[in-house]
Formats: C-alpha cells, structure tokens, sequence
C-alpha cells in the first residue's frame, strides 16, 4: 500500500543502503519531532530498516530485505510513470 510518505521513506531507505550508517547519523539526519512525519518511525514499523549492533563499533542502522524490495518497487513505479 503507497501513502504520502513513500517518497521520504524511498529518499531514508536509498540513502542508508548507498553506506554504513551510524543510528547517531540516521537520528541526526533523519529523526523529527512532527507527529505528522514520522519518516524514522513508519520506516522501522514497516520493517524497512532495522538496527544492528556491531561488537566494538557500537550500533547501525542497515536496510532490510523489506526494504530492498521497497526499494526495487519504487525505482519501478518511477519508471512506468515516465
């Protein structure tokens, strides 16, 4: 099901897949306080990215097989609508 926040979960999800991100950089870049655009949490609820502990390296944040056929879906969609 595609709702308003696809494209801003398309834009989180492409941007963690490019490279290993931290959970500080994903909050830092990606968390809000707007209840009306909770693009971290709908993300994680739908099981899209997930977090990771890496022993000595502390915690990241990595895109889910979920999210690689979201991913995949939206790159679709783009170009059937072109």
């Amino acid at each position: 099901m595609s709702n308003n926040l696809d494209p801003l979960l398309f834009d989180l999800v492409e941007w963690i897949a490019k490279a290993p991100r931290t959970y500080a950089d994903v909050m830092e870049a990606w968390r809000t306080s707007c209840p009306a655009l909770p693009v971290w949490e709908d993300a994680v609820d739908r099981g899209l990215v997930t977090r990771e502990h890496v022993p000595g390296r502390g915690t990241n944040v990595v895109v889910t097989p979920a999210g690689r056929r979201f991913l995949e879906a939206m790159k679709r969609q783009a170009e059937t609508a072109n």
